[in-house]
């Protein structure tokens, strides 16, 4: 997996946690729907991240690696 997406997908992860945290405390609704979609997104770009080094292993495999 690369380090730079890894990193990305877990931040908005974190960042979505957070968000929706404060949305949770503050009973701010928009906040907690973000913070949901962040966390989304960020389980989203890992298991893109995923689908990559496994397409790359298939590659190296097929070529004899």
């Amino acid at each position: 997996m690369s380090t730079e997406g890894k990193f990305e997908g877990k931040a908005d992860e974190v960042k979505g946690k957070v968000k929706e945290g404060v949305g949770d405390a503050t009973g701010n609704e928009q906040w907690q729907a973000e913070g949901r979609a962040d966390q989304v997104k960020g389980g989203l770009k890992q298991a893109g991240e995923k689908v990559k080094d496994a397409a790359e292993k298939v590659k190296d495999a097929v070529k004899g690696k």
